[in-house]
């Protein structure tokens, strides 16, 4: 049966910080994930939804219908292989490790992905909600190459700039609101620091070793697998003794309402069975 959920925690948060190790998602023999959902962050989460950090080695998804929201894939450079990647836009491509895929389900359309045999692939699943204004949107999508990704560098650290715009290096443009994102890895002894805008949320995930994230209200220790959610916060820096790698989003937060039934994001559940109806009758288009 679908599960459905709705955010009562849009709005100004009370708190600065929320702290989360998310809750694993096995799917057959192929699929394991840690799976992190906007519920655990007390609405420091916002804009993003939900963030899977999945290791995929067998096709399992298959085809399956995405509205109210934008899905996008980040894959790591230690991805092996392609990961097969189609849509009813007419879209049909392989991603290679460490490109960017942006599909902006808006209205309605079906999404399919699946490793290509032999691949292995390293990657975030990410459900970025979309304002009110734009959950009715034509759908749309978008390919970045890893090797059109510019690099910052920090000291005993670099970080690919997938998403946003830091001084005069400029990541892809996320449509409709604006949205960064830094791939970090740090060496032994590594320091990176990002100044943003304080009145956007930031969200952190910790992939491998331990790294220590400072700004403005506080420090946390991270270790892999743990996310940090905070508000308020112009410098954010990280330092890691022993070498590490993290993911950095910051986003300018809707503070909307809204009701997620599992791929569909919108803002009452009569809009999610109009959805729901669109797709059992063949109205979001197919995939050939």
């Amino acid at each position: 049966m679908n599960t459905q959920h709705i955010d009562k925690l849009a709005g100004v948060p009370c708190e600065t910080h929320a702290l989360s190790e998310g809750r694993p998602l096995t799917i057959g023999d192929g699929f394991q994930a840690q799976s992190y959902q906007h519920a655990e962050f007390r609405g420091l989460m916002d804009p993003l939804i939900m963030v899977d950090h999945f290791v995929m080695t067998e096709p399992t998804l298959g085809t399956h219908a995405h509205a109210g929201l934008s899905a996008v894939t980040v894959m790591f450079e230690d991805s092996e292989g392609a990961f097969h990647n189609r849509d009813s836009l007419g879209n049909n491509l392989d991603l290679a490790p460490g490109d960017l895929y942006w599909f902006k389900a808006a209205r309605g359309a079906l999404h399919y992905e699946s490793t290509r045999p032999g691949a292995r692939t390293h990657a975030l699943q990410v459900f970025v909600n979309l304002s009110a204004a734009h959950r009715h949107d034509a759908p749309s999508a978008f390919h970045v190459a890893a090797a059109d990704i510019p690099r910052l560098e920090g000291e005993r650290a670099n970080a690919r700039l997938v998403l946003g715009k830091v001084g005069r290096l400029q990541g892809a443009i996320a449509p409709d609101s604006p949205l960064t994102l830094l791939d970090i890895d740090m060496n032994a002894g590594g320091r990176f620091t990002h100044s943003g805008d304080k009145d956007h949320h930031a969200w952190i995930l910790a992939i491998t070793g331990i790294s220590r994230v400072t700004w403005n209200a506080g420090f946390a220790d991270l270790r892999p697998g743990e996310a940090l959610a905070c508000a308020n916060a112009t410098d954010i820096s990280f330092f890691s003794e022993h070498g590490a790698k993290v993911v950095l989003f910051r986003g300018q937060p809707l503070r909307q309402p809204f009701v997620q039934r599992g791929p569909y994001a919108m803002g009452n559940t009569q809009e999610l069975d109009a959805v729901e109806a669109a797709y059992r009758s063949g109205r979001l288009g197919s995939i050939d």
